[in-house]
C-alpha cells in the first residue's frame, strides 16, 4: 500500500482568515488541501501560493452544509493519496437579527457549517493526526465567551466550538494531537457582508487583520496551546466576561447588535 502524503486541511480557505491561514501554513512549509465552495477563488489562491515558491496546494470545492461533506472530502483525499496532518476548521458564517425573525433554514444551515461539519472534521481523521503527531485548529470567536441577542445562533455555535475544542485538547493530548481554539475579535473580511452588517460596525480599536489573526493562531497551534485570543483588548474583553454578571453582558450585547440592525 502506498503511503499517503501529509497535508494541512483548511476549510473556508477562499477568503478572509481562511486564505490568510493558507498563506501562513504555506510559508512554514506545509503542504495544503484547501476547501471552500468557490472554485475560482480557490484557484486564485493556489496560483498565488505556488507563485510564491511554495508547493502547489491541492484543493476541493465543497459545500459544508451537505451532510455528506466529511465523507466527500475524505474520499477526495484518499483518491489523491493525501491524509491530514493538521485540520483547520475555519469555515463558518453568522447572521445579524433576532432569531425568531431570521430564516430558520438559514440558521440551521449555520449550525450545519459552524458546528456539525466542524465536529465531523475534527473527529474523522484522528488516527491520521495521531500518526503524524499533528493537530486541530478550530476557529471560534470572542463571541464564544458571550451570550448574543440579535445574533443568538451564531454566538451559540461559537460557544460550542470553544467548549468542544477545550474538551478535545484534554482528550487528544495523550495521543500526541494538539488542539487549539482560535478566538479572534472583529476582523474586516467578507464575514460582515454575509452576516448583514453595514459600514463600520466594529470598534476599530478591537479590529485586527486576517494576517495577524492567522499568524497568532499558527503559533499557538505549534506551541500546543489550548486557546489563543489575538489582540490585547480582545483578551481584556474575554477576561471581563468572567466577572461581569451574565445578565448585564446579555443586555449589553443585545443593545450593541440592535444598533447594528438599525444601521442597515
Amino acid at each position: 500500500m502506498t503511503e499517503r502524503r501529509p497535508a494541512t486541511v483548511i476549510t473556508g480557505a477562499s477568503a478572509g482568515i481562511g486564505a490568510a491561514l493558507a498563506r501562513v501554513f504555506a510559508e512554514n512549509g506545509h503542504a495544503l488541501m484547501l476547501v471552500a465552495r468557490r472554485e475560482h477563488r480557490l484557484e486564485e489562491l493556489v496560483e498565488e501560493i505556488a507563485a510564491g515558491g511554495h508547493p502547489r496546494p491541492d484543493y476541493q470545492t465543497l459545500d459544508l452544509e451537505r451532510h455528506d461533506a466529511v465523507e466527500q472530502l475524505a474520499g477526495a483525499m484518499a483518491q489523491r493519496g493525501v491524509e491530514p496532518e493538521i485540520v483547520v476548521n475555519n469555515a463558518g458564517f453568522g447572521l445579524l437579527g433576532a432569531a425568531a425573525s431570521l430564516s430558520r433554514a438559514e440558521q440551521l444551515a449555520m449550525v450545519d457549517v459552524n458546528v456539525r461539519a466542524l465536529t465531523g472534521l475534527s473527529l474523522a481523521f484522528v488516527d491520521a493526526l495521531e500518526r503524524r503527531r499533528g493537530g486541530i485548529l478550530n476557529v471560534a470567536s470572542v463571541a464564544a465567551f458571550l451570550p448574543g441577542p440579535n445574533m443568538a445562533v451564531y454566538y451559540a455555535t461559537k460557544a460550542y466550538v470553544l467548549s468542544f475544542s477545550d474538551a478535545l485538547h484534554w482528550e487528544l493530548r495523550p495521543r500526541g494531537i494538539r488542539v487549539t481554539a482560535l478566538c479572534p475579535g472583529p476582523v474586516p473580511t467578507e464575514f460582515q457582508a454575509r452576516a448583514g452588517f453595514v459600514g463600520q460596525s466594529n470598534p476599530s480599536m478591537l479590529e485586527q487583520s486576517a494576517d495577524q489573526v492567522a499568524r497568532e493562531g499558527y503559533r499557538a497551534l505549534q506551541q500546543g496551546r489550548r486557546l489563543v485570543v489575538p489582540g490585547l483588548l480582545n483578551r481584556v474583553t474575554t477576561t471581563i466576561t468572567r466577572v461581569v454578571p451574565r445578565g448585564l453582558l446579555t443586555a449589553a450585547v443585545g443593545r450593541y447588535n440592535r444598533k447594528r440592525i438599525q444601521a442597515r
